[in-house]
């Protein structure tokens, strides 16, 4: 009676939704692919191996799935601790000051992002994101009746400007936008007042155009969204190459490795604008079936917090969730000349071990809350 007991608790840690580790693992694995036809122009003549981002990427991949399957078995309520909420937003936050480091932070194309030690470099801003996920959901969970007071979602709205605070000093900008409207529906999900809620929403969104006209190029990059061929050859050729990648791959694409547009016309082929590429050689089929498993990966995180048997697992899930999807429908948005160019990868499938990493091992989080909740009896599911 006793091993059958033991069997059956066993059983229960590995009952999640599995979609989500199988879905997560295809669509990195399919990034892989992608980076390689994406990049190995560049890389062969830049570096002299063509395989030089895709040896970069398997190590985010593999490192990635070992992340997720480790935190796939973690027991998610333990992230509800006092102590692991708070190092899990103070230790981002100090790794976002240490970019300023001479020495420590990595400077590219005039933005200070990463932190380099050796040949190994972390982007802060990646880590962020679900620090203040968690520990919003740790405090908005604990404090149900005092987030219906202005005084009571002070320290989520506060851990949330300071981490964008940090961002947008980089610069950054983008990423300073997911964090805001993360924050912003984290709020709305831990039960913020409306009223309280647009006293907030509308001095952020009149924020927006001020941090834009605070930095010409930001100014710049905004005018060349307008009117891209204004300025063809300057802050307008990204998106122009763009959208020929795009029209380029019409239907059906031009095949797989067959891109044109890769031979250094398009710039960041291989991270921030790899969707155009994939769209060059898969056509409109092709990014149509990919964002199909995207959205169905944002609708198993969903699901799952809906199904979440406690308030702090719905608010992680959703979290989790919120990171993923706002950031992929903010790079279509990009690529496709619908919203200002920012410089955004796109989750699990653009380069960069960092971002890979840390997504991976949050579907892993994302698949235990679906596991704890599938392990737990019908009449303790939680009801939002």
């Amino acid at each position: 009676m006793a091993s059958l007991t033991k069997r059956r608790t066993k059983r229960s840690k590995f009952q999640g939704d599995v979609w989500i580790l199988i879905l997560t693992t295809i669509l990195a694995g399919f990034g892989v692919v992608a980076i390689y036809s994406a990049s190995r122009y560049v890389a062969e003549t830049q570096y002299g191996d063509k395989w030089y981002f895709v040896k970069k990427q398997l190590v985010g991949f593999f490192g990635g799935i070992v992340a997720m399957l480790l935190c796939a078995r973690f027991d998610c309520v333990k992230l509800k601790g006092k102590k692991f909420r708070w190092v899990a937003l103070i230790v981002p936050m100090i790794l976002l000051a240490l970019v300023f480091v001479p020495g420590l932070g990595k400077t590219n194309y005039g933005a200070t992002r990463w932190i380099g030690i050796g040949g190994v470099t972390l982007q802060p801003s990646e880590l962020a994101k679900y620090g203040f996920v968690i520990f919003a959901s740790a405090y908005m969970s604990e404090n149900m009746g005092e987030m219906r007071t202005f005084k009571g979602v002070l320290p989520v709205l506060l851990s949330g400007a300071g981490i964008c605070l940090l961002i947008i000093i980089e610069p950054n900008m983008s990423v300073t936008m997911c964090v805001g409207l993360l924050m912003l529906a984290m709020l709305f999900l831990g039960g913020m007042k409306i009223k309280h809620f647009m006293v907030i929403f509308i001095p952020a969104m009149l924020a927006v155009p001020i941090m834009i006209i605070a930095e010409p190029y930001r100014l710049s990059r905004l005018s060349a969204f307008l009117d891209p061929w204004e300025s063809p050859k300057g802050e307008g050729y990204q998106l122009i190459q763009s959208l020929y990648a795009l029209g380029n791959g019409g239907w059906f694409g031009t095949g797989l490795f067959h891109s044109r547009q890769k031979y250094r016309f398009l710039p960041f082929a291989e991270s921030d604008f790899i969707l155009s590429i994939i769209g060059e050689e898969l056509g409109f089929v092709g990014i149509a079936c990919l964002f199909a498993v995207c959205g169905v990966l944002i609708y198993k995180g969903i699901k799952t917090a809906a199904h979440a048997d406690d308030f702090f697992s719905f608010l992680l899930a959703s979290g989790i969730t919120l990171v993923y999807g706002i950031q992929t429908v903010i790079n279509a948005l990009v690529v496709s000349g619908s919203i200002s160019p920012t410089g955004l990868p796109l989750p699990l499938i653009s380069s960069g071990n960092t971002s890979l990493i840390i997504t991976m091992a949050s579907m892993g989080v994302l698949y235990s809350v679906s596991a704890k909740s599938k392990s737990t009896k019908p009449d303790r599911k939680f009801i939002q």
